[in-house]
């Protein structure tokens, strides 16, 4: 009871709270976590929808919903991702996209094999380590930022593609698959209370490009400045229906060579960037290896760099797997101490020895080793914090990124997909490319413009993640699963937020080994975030002030803020599925049947 009403105590102050719809749902029915208005009441145990024959969570339902109808017609999880992809760049277009990129874990049960899809952006041919900085070698805010500079070569359609390819049921061709997301631009929908937010917190920078003013805002009529889409409205986005219809009928090369191809060139050029058609025809995702672990007897599997996301979880859960959380609490004062210091080593090491793996050696192996976790957690004392200052990253061999979005599918068969992808900033540039109806990302942000100085997340960066031509920029992005110890698909779990992307998805896994919270609980439990500089621990509405006090007398800077993360999971167990979509943000989903 404690924990549900601090639940709904954080939620409140939110303005959106969970509502429990699916606390007596049958298994054979459609059901979802939806945001609406706080409830007022005590929620003895909160509940995950339940399905047994497939299950999508993601943000935004209309998408959501086309990869269940995917599910439902005998598609795999796979099928299904790519559906749901496809749909989230025309339903939630300052997330989900085909102008950005990101990373797939894929679980192919019957071979008990998990792969890692990389379809990172990468920088054109001809940028160099000093593209962000003038001519003194300073760091120029705006060009990583809101420049063509900042353009990242764009991998989704070949991820996407490339995950069809390889891991698809065969049943449904690649036009199957992104029909539903075509008849959504061309048709169009209603722009819900979500959309609407982040359309009219963005409108300043759609005004910059008139492609997207064209799609996103309207004319008054009256001479006065045009006003973004406003709740209610129909969203109508013809040119990237064209688009999509390009790649439903040549694949990628429907995206990266051709008319859409041309186009973005020409809009990138136009906004003081380099890339090239070359660069478009030459880019390929890539499957990687993914970086696994072990947490108290569960298989622990994520993303390989270039994400740093798999390689910190599992460094932070090496740290923490001595300390008895359980007994210390949820969220305790004791249980947020030792997690926020494993958080301070973690990020000082991601400054340091992350990257691209293709043009920089990073040692994962070292990075996620228990030896080196045992080095680290000796430095951790029960009664004070080491100060950022006193942490520099360590030498684990004698030597040797706000606006994502997440959603997580496992089928009938227990074939599993996490995915998460990105334009970076909310609708990346901003700027749609002209007769494509695409927004394009500003994705090489994410390179260390300059080595020490924080990105738009804060975070430092070193010579491993410097701007190089072909290279992908690090990023935060951490798709997981977990797996029993005889293999058993348990969780599968992701979440957009930047920066904060790790700690959140470290929380999920905690709560869920640990505290022993079903999907809903796990999602809806208050956060916390360090990432050792700015030396600041940030935490969600919904911590008492005894728990702020004892942190604070151990040394801690604490700050209350906003939400957190928005998280997209789902739990495998005894045959059903449990999910639960993050209210964080409105209009998540969770669809099961």
């Amino acid at each position: 009871m404690r924990f549900a009403n601090a639940v709904i105590a954080t939620f409140a102050a939110l303005d959106f709270v969970f509502i429990a719809t699916a606390a007596s749902a049958q298994p054979n029915r459609s059901v979802a976590l939806t945001a609406g208005p706080p409830i007022l009441s005590n929620i003895a145990r909160i509940h995950p929808v339940r399905a047994r024959n497939g299950m999508v969570v993601a943000q935004e339902r209309r998408a959501a919903k086309i990869g269940l109808e995917i599910l439902r017609k005998g598609g795999n999880a796979v099928d299904a991702a790519v559906a749901t992809g496809f749909a989230l760049a025309v339903t939630l277009p300052r997330a989900g996209n085909i102008g950005g990129g990101g990373f797939m874990l894929v679980h192919v049960a019957d071979r008990k094999r998990t792969t890692a899809i990389d379809y990172r952006e990468t920088a054109p041919a001809a940028t160099r380590p000093n593209v962000f900085l003038d001519a003194d070698g300073n760091y120029v805010r705006r060009k990583s930022r809101a420049s063509g500079l900042a353009v990242g070569v764009p991998g989704t359609v070949s991820g996407f593609v490339l995950a069809h390819a390889r891991y698809g049921s065969g049943r449904f061709s690649l036009a199957q698959l992104v029909a539903p997301a075509i008849k959504l631009a061309r048709m169009g929908f209603s722009v819900d209370a979500g959309l609407a937010r982040s359309l009219a917190w963005s409108a300043r920078r759609f005004v910059k490009f008139p492609a997207s003013r064209s799609v996103f805002m309207r004319s008054t009529g009256d001479g006065d400045a045009p006003r973004a889409l406003r709740e209610g409205e129909l969203l109508v986005q013809r040119d990237l229906a064209r688009s999509l219809e390009r790649i439903a009928e040549r694949g990628a090369k429907g995206f990266y060579v051709g008319e859409t191809a041309r186009k973005i060139v020409a809009a990138v050029a136009a906004a003081g960037g380099q890339m090239t058609l070359a660069d478009l025809a030459g880019y390929r995702a890539r499957e990687r290896k993914p970086v696994k672990g072990r947490y108290r007897g569960f298989s622990v599997v994520s993303m390989p760099p270039p994400s740093s996301g798999g390689v910190h979880v599992v460094q932070m859960l090496n740290i923490l797997e001595s300390f008895p959380l359980k007994q210390y609490g949820h969220n305790s004062a004791a249980a947020i101490h030792v997690m926020t210091e494993a958080m301070k080593f973690a990020y000082a090491d991601r400054s340091k020895y992350l990257g691209d793996p293709d043009f920089a050696p990073v040692p994962v192996r070292a990075l996620t080793s228990r030896s080196y976790a045992a080095v680290l957690r000796k430095r951790i004392s029960p009664d004070k914090a080491i100060a950022a200052a006193q942490i520099r990253p360590g030498n684990p061999l004698p030597y040797e990124s706000g606006q994502t979005t997440h959603y997580s599918v496992v089928d009938a068969a227990g074939n599993a997909v996490s995915n998460t992808y990105t334009l970076n900033f909310t609708f990346g540039l901003g700027m749609v490319a002209a007769g494509t109806g695409i927004l394009l990302n500003n994705e090489l942000d994410d390179f260390a413009a300059k080595p020490d100085t924080p990105n738009a997340y804060g975070l430092l960066g070193g010579k491993a993640n410097a701007p190089g031509p072909r290279k992908r920029p690090l990023s935060s992005m951490s798709p997981l699963m977990v797996f029993s110890e005889k293999g058993a698909l348990r969780v599968v779990t992701g979440t957009p937020g930047g920066s904060r992307i790790i700690t959140t998805v470290l929380q999920i896994v905690l709560n869920i080994i640990d505290h022993g919270m079903n999907a809903a609980e796990a999602t809806l439990a208050p956060r916390i975030h360090h990432q050792w500089y700015p030396d600041v621990l940030r935490v969600e509405q919904g911590f008492s002030s005894d728990t702020i006090k004892l942190l604070e007398a151990k040394g801690h800077t604490v700050r209350r803020g906003r939400a957190i993360g928005s998280t997209q999971t789902i739990v495998r167990r005894d045959g059903l599925l449990f999910g639960a979509a993050d209210t964080r943000r409105i209009g998540a989903a969770a669809l099961g049947y």
